[in-house]
C-alpha cells in the first residue's frame, strides 16, 4: 500500500514546543545591550531630533541676537556648542549602530523561529497527506470488493462529484 503514514500520536512526540523567540531574546541581553537599545529607540525618534534641533537653534540666536549683558555663550564661544553636537554625534553613531545589530540578531532569530514552524507545519501537511492517501485506497479496496453499486463505476461516480 505504500508508506504507514505516523499517527497522530506519534506526530505529538516528534513535536517540539514553539519557542518565544522574543522573550528570549530579551532575556539574553546584557544591561549594557539594553542600555544601547533604550538609547537607540529614544534617540531614534522625531522628539529627540525636534529637542536638540530647537535648542541648538535657541543657543545660536540667544548667543548671536540676544542683550550682550545676557548672553551665557557669546560669540566665539558658542563654536564651542557646534564641536560638542558634533562629538555628540559622534558618540551616538556607533551607540545607534549598536542598537541595530541588536536588532538584527533579534530579526534572525525570529525568522529562525518561523522557519521550525513552517517546518512543522509541513512534517504535519505531509502526514495528514499520507492518512488521505491510505484512506482513499482503503476506500477503493473495500469499493472494489462491494463491486459497482449502480451503472456507474467507482472512479465515474467519484469523476461526476468531482464536476458537482
Amino acid at each position: 500500500m505504500g508508506k504507514k503514514a505516523p499517527s497522530l500520536a506519534e506526530l505529538k512526540k516528534m513535536r517540539t514546543p514553539v519557542r518565544n523567540v522574543n522573550a528570549e531574546h530579551k532575556e539574553s541581553l546584557s544591561k549594557l545591550d539594553r542600555l544601547a537599545l533604550w538609547i537607540t529607540n529614544h534617540i531614534g525618534t522625531m522628539g529627540f531630533f525636534i529637542v536638540i534641533f530647537t535648542w541648538t537653534i535657541f543657543w545660536l540666536l540667544w548667543n548671536s541676537l540676544g542683550p550682550r549683558d545676557m548672553r551665557f555663550d557669546p560669540f566665539p564661544a558658542f563654536v564651542l556648542w557646534l564641536f560638542i553636537s558634533n562629538m555628540i554625534q559622534i558618540f551616538l553613531m556607533p551607540l545607534i549602530m549598536i542598537g541595530q545589530n541588536l536588532e538584527g540578531r533579534h530579526t534572525e532569530l525570529r525568522a529562525e523561529s518561523d522557519f521550525e514552524i513552517n517546518v512543522k507545519a509541513e512534517r504535519e501537511i505531509e502526514a495528514i497527506l499520507l492518512h488521505l492517501e491510505n484512506q482513499s485506497a482503503l476506500l477503493e479496496e473495500m469499493a472494489a470488493h462491494l463491486g459497482p453499486t449502480s451503472e456507474h463505476s467507482t472512479e465515474e461516480s467519484l469523476d461526476k462529484l468531482a464536476m458537482d
